[in-house]
């Protein structure tokens, strides 16, 4: 099928057609430093929630040695989208994702100090718009009570109550049932883990996060050959 060439030039500098390429680094990339260049601007809020949620994709694919610097600037972008419109829950949510890759990504000390900054953040998302992004605060609220430890406020229940709680929006995330599946590992539940990572592996490809459904997939190809 013949392009025309303006259109293939338009599509360069669209950093939502960029994104929307993430699997290609160089695409990702383009689009960030389209959205670094728009702020502060007119449109600061969308530049900025933007730039963070691609900051995230970036700092936790690109090479070790970059993720540390992605991830802290997808940070910065969305305190920045915070500020801009702090009623709006794009801001909240990514600085939480950010933060939480940090955390799961650099140790104890990332942890300890991301910990309580990344709950809040979510519990903020929940109070606006519990449906955000299909459940997404509740996922991550899940992941959060599963990977700290009890004594500093991680529990089993809740997170599997937050993730359950998750899939009432999206019933299909791969994400989510992976999360299911790890936190059913770590609790001696190898039957269900295997039934969730199996619901993984046969979820459709979703129109919006086709990427990370194939990414959870192949890793949940992985782990169930490992059970």
């Amino acid at each position: 099928m013949y392009i025309p060439l303006f259109a293939v030039a338009v599509a360069a500098q669209d950093p939502d057609a960029l994104y929307a390429d993430r699997t290609n680094p160089a695409s990702a990339r383009r689009a960030a430093e389209i959205w670094s260049a728009q702020l502060p601007g007119e449109n600061t809020f969308e530049a900025a929630w933007k730039l963070a949620r691609v900051c995230y994709w970036l700092g936790t694919n690109a090479r070790d040695a970059e993720r540390r610097t992605w991830l802290e600037k997808g940070i910065d972008a969305a305190r920045q989208a915070v500020v801009a419109a702090d009623a709006r829950p794009e801001g909240h949510f990514w600085i939480a994702a950010n933060m939480g890759a940090l955390a799961e990504s650099f140790g104890l000390r990332a942890g300890l100090k991301y910990r309580k900054p990344i709950k809040e953040e979510l519990e903020t998302v929940l109070r606006i718009d519990p449906g955000f992004m299909q459940g997404s605060a509740d996922r991550a609220l899940g992941r959060w009570y599963h990977k700290v430890p009890r004594l500093f406020g991680g529990s089993t229940a809740k997170a599997e109550e937050h993730l359950r709680a998750s899939l009432k929006r999206d019933d299909q995330s791969t994400i989510t049932h992976y999360f299911l599946a790890e936190l059913y590992i770590d609790d001696g539940r190898k039957a269900d883990a295997r039934a969730e990572l199996q619901r993984v592996i046969d979820a459709p490809l979703s129109a919006d996060y086709a990427p990370e459904d194939r990414s959870y997939q192949a890793r949940a190809r992985q782990l169930l050959a490992k059970l």
